[in-house]
């Protein structure tokens, strides 16, 4: 029996289909000094955004739905995806980076994680 909310297409649930993606994606996608890595990740209920400089190993730069104005916020989750994207946008300016590499972790460039990129490019973040 296959556990609720997943389905399985030919033996393979939408979890490793997204986790394939992802590896696949990660082959070609890389966060330099220069130019570190914007990762999204999406939960049903939350994104988690990082600017990560895999050179170093470092984490620059995050925000995420969990913070509490955010939390606080009256608004769907895709404009709190957008208000997220703002505030990383702002955070890895302060940090000294100006352009990223967006990485979206094998999701598709659509709804929420689009709404993180063009939040991010709202406030002078160069994709």
């Amino acid at each position: 029996m296959t556990p609720i909310g997943i389905s399985v297409i030919k033996g393979r649930s939408k979890a490793a289909a997204r986790a394939r993606r992802q590896v696949r994606g990660r082959k070609h996608i890389k966060g330099t000094t220069v130019r570190p890595r914007l990762v999204v990740t999406r939960s049903s209920r939350h994104v988690f955004v990082q600017v990560v400089d895999d050179t170093r190993g470092l984490t620059l730069a995050s925000a995420s739905t969990l913070e509490a104005d955010l939390r606080s916020l009256e608004a769907d989750k895709t404009a709190k995806a957008r208000r997220v994207g703002e505030l990383v946008a702002e955070r890895a300016q302060a940090a000294g980076v100006a352009s990223v590499v967006f990485d979206r972790a094998g999701n598709k460039y659509h709804g929420r994680v689009a709404a993180v990129a063009e939040g991010a490019r709202e406030k002078g973040l160069a994709l």
